[in-house]
């Protein structure tokens, strides 16, 4: 093990449903008997179900992780990949020993820093300042070592008009940053970082990423990294694994952990939705809101050739609003937005009531590849100042483009899976109907 910085031995957790206890009894004084006295395996582990959020309950156990196996080299920078209830959070959580494990071993060299939920570690009621300190005690550094680092921490974390607050009265975006910087900046071995960057803003996850790339590179030590940002995964990993329902499903390079999640958890192509509140973002005043939104296409074959065509309904609530510009935006499978196109202006009916319009892409530049889309509605659109933005509906349509020859029904076109960037949808055009 002189160069493996974490082993994963066998290690299971496993919880129960609903009541803590066996149910009886009987069968808890059974299982005390069995594991306390006779110093043998919980007889209640046998019946534990596989971590599957989407399907009843079968019985009271169910598996958070089973049977996780994998070794985490040196200096190595693993990205954990996998849906929500995967097992990735649980994973950490054993690691860092907030947990324990139900069966098997880990063993970790060197000291462990963890950021895994919004203000983790801290006492709601110290300073920053004071959490700082109480950090760096609990991972076995002096104050002479934190006082070399204290400056850079407050820094980076860009709180200091704050710094002798208590953390209490922290914005969850204040305490990540704190938080991070702690983690990463009194030297840990084993830096431990959960999806909780997504708190902060794009400046901050910027910061973030830069320095956990530093700590891995310049100062060799190990980083394990959770995130539903597949491009993040990409450029900051070296190594991934892939979990599925509590167990590994792959372990490999970055990008071919990224490219096989992608490609088997795609969800089904979706081409019509009626909207329901947790669809909108919440902030705006929705004084005109979509209602209802649906693709014209095949949403399992669209080709280059053909234009993409949208139906929507929307609701006028307040009569102020004279016309609208309807916006429309397409992130790839990774979450990563490639384009944004404006339609031009609609007249609204004069009165408060529902209406149609129907939206047309000429030209859509597609790579080959499944996308999402996103919908808005802006009072104008002009380059000079910031629009007002009265509704935004994010991920409800998704489709597919498979680039089909219509002559020869043969794909012709091959994109590099590396193509990003923006892309001019030009000439969208709108109608009501």
């Amino acid at each position: 093990m002189s160069n493996i910085a974490i082993r994963f031995d066998h290690v299971g957790k496993m919880y129960q449903l609903g009541v803590v206890g066996t149910g009886t009894l009987s069968n808890d004084i059974k299982r005390w008997w069995v594991t306390s006295v006779l110093g043998k395996e919980d007889p209640f582990l046998k019946i534990g179900q596989t971590n599957d959020r989407t399907q009843k309950a079968q019985n009271s156990f169910v598996y958070a992780l089973r049977d996780i196996t994998f070794d985490v080299r040196q200096g190595d920078v693993v990205g954990i990949i996998g849906k929500n209830g995967a097992g990735k959070s649980t994973l950490l959580k054993l690691l860092s020993r907030i947990t324990a494990p139900t069966t098997g071993s880990i063993k970790a060299r060197g000291r462990i820093a963890s950021l895994l939920e919004v203000g983790t570690g801290f006492h709601p009621e110290l300073t920053g300042r004071e959490n700082i300190y109480m950090n760096g005690s609990i991972m076995g550094m002096t104050k002479k070592e934190i006082d070399s680092k204290l400056d850079e921490i407050i820094d980076f974390s860009g709180c200091e008009m704050y710094i002798d607050t208590p953390v209490k009265r922290y914005s969850s975006g204040m305490s990540v940053r704190l938080g991070f910087a702690v983690a990463a900046f009194l030297e840990p071995e084993i830096l431990v970082v959960d999806e909780v960057l997504a708190v902060g803003d794009a400046e901050f996850q910027k910061k973030a990423i830069g320095k956990m790339n530093d700590v891995a590179t310049n100062s060799g030590r190990t980083v394990l990294f959770v995130s539903h940002n597949m491009s993040s995964v990409r450029s900051l990993c070296k190594s991934g694994v892939v979990l599925k329902n509590g167990m590994v499903e792959m372990i490999g390079t970055a990008d071919e952990c990224v490219d096989f999640y992608m490609e088997t958890s795609i969800e089904d192509l979706v081409d019509h939705l009626v909207l329901t509140e947790k669809n909108h973002h919440r902030g705006f005043a929705r004084e005109v809101e979509y209602r209802e939104v649906r693709m014209l296409n095949n949403v399992s074959e669209v080709a280059t050739y053909e234009p993409l065509d949208f139906e929507v309904s929307l609701h006028r609530n307040v009569v102020t609003a004279d016309h609208v510009v309807l916006g429309i935006f397409f992130d790839n499978s990774a979450g990563q937005r490639l384009s944004a196109s404006y339609t031009n202006p609609i007249t609204l009916p004069s009165e408060k009531e529902d209406f149609k319009v129907h939206i047309t892409l000429p030209n859509h530049q597609l790579a080959k590849g499944t996308y999402n889309v996103k919908f808005n509605i802006l009072d104008s659109w002009d380059y000079q100042g910031k629009p007002r933005e009265y509704d935004s509906c994010e991920r409800l349509l998704s489709f597919e483009v498979k680039y089909v020859d219509p002559a020869h029904k043969t794909n012709f076109v091959f994109w590099p899976i590396q193509h990003m960037g923006s892309i001019a949808m030009r000439g969208t055009t709108a109608e009501l109907l």
